[in-house]
């Protein structure tokens, strides 16, 4: 077993904020907007969020959630009770979570692109007193309420009335948030935090980053993934710049960097691993000080690209985080750490938790091999809501301890003789997928319930460039398959983009061993082109024949057909970023991430190509030609206008 140490003696010879004050643990034991408040009268004039070409100061967005508080404490009380958020990347979001904390609620957030069905569902299976969206969703929010409960739509509040902090009594163990995780059963579960749960987490990235009031944080990662990102910033007065991937596109993220002098970095492996290897050889980011990266396993191949585009100044933060447990264990890399191993250790154990590895009889196995990860702390998720018998069955209290619990995380790992840990992936069937939580039993449930599949599988693959895919096994029901494309299309009305497999694989039946099922039997996919019901038709022309190497090369999979859809071939958003930036190195053409999304076939995208290139060619022949006609004298404009009058009349 090994105990929290103090990780930050190994960070004393680190780059920190100017200013850094470290977390202090008193704090830990009041609400998070206490601790927003007490931040937001000390930099009052600090920039707090910027997007695009919105921002708020700290007073401002205090100010607006005063706002938003107000109007939802004078409708519903202070009663603690769950307020769904369905979430974009938005300054009024972030003034959303503060108001919702501010009037004594629990935060409940849902990404707004979500499939309606699976919204519904999963407000459904909350039933919360009410519903926050903004005007681009409400309707969506409007569809899902009953009729008792509360539904406002957050651009409507005028935020430039002067409102006071409401000051409402909230204890640290009062519930600020639900976060829905996959669930094995195909139903989402919702994980409830409460606020010294939350703030205490925040203290151990805070204290690890020495963040502080000058830093400027980029945040990557969607609000409706996690909220700590930006708060990590928000509690200590720094600016967060929240840059939305999805819409963006990853082109221009070296851009916004520069031109922000952004210090904090924050971001998946996954992300970062598509940033760095579309780099040119010759980047570089001076201000950049910090890059935190979790949610997956991190690669020795990452570390040498962070070494590679980042200076000494520069430090590379690995951690391990869960829903249940928050953050259990960091590791700090600079350019001299040496890494001798494949996968990347977490590190060592964080202050307030209590980390070891045990086996199925869940006994305490220390450095002798790998075996499940376990949690013992003060500061663990109070489990799930409405499902005290998954709390029992996830959690139980220490013996040794009255108020400690332990929390078996069906995370595999294992402890080092050092005391760091190396994490190995899921025990049970969920995985990582872009950032988001996938259990490949919930992906299964939604197969089954299409009425041409008889049975289904779906287990994660990685790829040759260390990315995991969902590959799903289909036993269907008639001697012909459905179409790849028609399942997609029925996946994604039901789940998240993430969540729809890249692979289709189709079978007689399932191998089994012992009445389950034989992973290790399964063929791996060939990457040949899938079965749609788009006929192939091989490219032709230039564009389309480069266009469809690139393809082919990002997504592993070919012959790509000119009218194939990206999405239908296993296509995601980093996928298509990667294609976008390829795309504008070879044809020296600048083109949004969105022209992929509008035009997703080969055909479709080389037309958009020509179009581009057409027009700035024609700019240029049009300046060309004005140039010259400037150049000409008076005689020679009367003699071209002769020699033109004459062809005209021998025609």
């Amino acid at each position: 077993m090994t105990e929290a140490v103090n990780g930050h003696v190994e960070a004393q010879s680190f780059h920190q904020s100017v200013n850094f004050e470290e977390f202090p643990k008193e704090d830990i034991e009041i609400s998070i907007p206490q601790r927003f408040e007490k931040i937001a009268a000390r930099y009052p004039e600090n920039l707090a969020v910027k997007i695009g070409d919105q921002s708020l100061t700290y007073d401002e967005l205090n100010n607006a959630a005063n706002c938003l508080a107000r109007a939802i404490y004078d409708e519903r009380g202070n009663r603690c009770e769950p307020i769904v958020l369905l979430t974009e990347q938005s300054i009024q979001a972030m003034i959303a979570c503060l108001g919702i904390w501010k009037a004594g609620k629990i935060l409940v957030l849902i990404d707004a692109s979500f499939p309606p069905d699976r919204i519904s569902s999963m407000i459904t299976q909350l039933d919360p007193a009410g519903i926050l969206a903004q005007n681009s969703s409400i309707s969506i929010a409007q569809s899902s309420a009953k009729a008792s409960q509360m539904v406002k739509d957050i651009d409507a509040i005028d935020y430039r009335v002067r409102q006071g902090n409401l000051g409402l009594e909230i204890s640290p163990d009062d519930p600020a948030q639900i976060r829905f995780t996959s669930g094995s059963t195909g139903v989402p579960k919702g994980v409830t935090r409460s606020h010294r749960r939350i703030l205490h987490g925040h203290s151990v990235t805070i204290n690890g980053g020495r963040i502080g009031p000058d830093d400027r944080l980029l945040v990557v990662r969607h609000l409706s993934f996690t909220p700590k990102d930006a708060f990590n910033g928000l509690l200590v007065g720094s600016a967060i710049y929240p840059y939305d991937i999805r819409k963006q596109g990853m082109s221009k993220l070296a851009g916004v960097i520069r031109q922000n002098a952004l210090t904090y970095m924050t971001a998946t492996p996954s992300v970062f691993r598509y940033f760095v290897s579309e780099l040119p050889g010759d980047s570089y980011f001076p201000s950049v000080r910090m890059i935190q990266l979790g949610g997956e396993p991190l690669f020795k191949s990452e570390v040498e690209l962070f070494k590679k585009f980042f200076g000494p100044h520069c430090t590379l933060m690995n951690q391990l985080s869960m829903n249940e447990a928050g953050t259990i264990c960091q590791y700090l890399i600079t350019r001299e750490t040496e890494i001798s191993t494949a996968i990347v250790p977490v590190g060592f154990p964080v202050e307030g938790k209590t980390v070891f590895v045990v086996d199925e009889q869940r006994k305490d196995i220390g450095c002798s091999g790998a075996g499940e990860i376990a949690v013992k702390s003060n500061y663990l998720s109070s489990g799930y809501w409405g499902d005290q018998a998954l709390t029992d069955t996830k959690y139980s209290f220490d013996a040794t301890s009255a108020e400690e619990r332990i929390y078996y995380t069906g995370d595999l790992g294992q402890m080092l003789p050092d005391g760091r840990l190396v994490y190995l992936g899921r025990k049970d069937d969920q995985v990582k997928i872009r950032g988001g939580k996938v259990s490949g039993s919930e992906v299964q449930a939604h197969l089954l319930s299409h009425p041409e599949i008889k049975n289904a599988a779906v287990i994660p693959l990685e790829q040759r460039s260390g990315e995991k895919i969902l590959v799903a096994y289909i036993v269907p029901h008639q001697a012909s398959t459905p179409a790849v494309n028609e399942l997609i299309d029925f996946l994604r009305q039901k789940l998240a983009s993430y969540m729809v497999p890249s692979a289709f694989i189709f079978m007689k039946s399932l191998p089994l061993i012992n009445g389950k099922l034989n992973r290790r039997a399964l063929p791996k996919p060939d990457r040949k082109r899938p079965e749609l019901n788009t006929p192939y038709v091989a490219p032709v022309q230039e564009f389309e024949l480069k266009l469809a190497k690139i393809w082919e090369a990002v997504l592993e999979v070919g012959p790509v057909g000119i009218h194939d859809n990206f999405f239908d071939l296993g296509g995601h958003s980093l996928a298509a970023t990667r294609v976008v930036s390829q795309v504008i190195e070879q044809f020296q053409l600048e083109i949004p991430l969105q022209a992929l999304f509008q035009s997703p076939t080969v055909a479709e995208m080389a037309s958009v190509i020509v179009e581009h290139q057409y027009k700035k060619l024609g700019k240029n022949d049009l300046k060309n030609i004005l140039n010259e006609l400037e150049s000409l004298s008076e005689e020679e404009v009367k003699r071209l206008v002769s020699e033109d009058r004459s062809k005209d009349s021998e025609k």
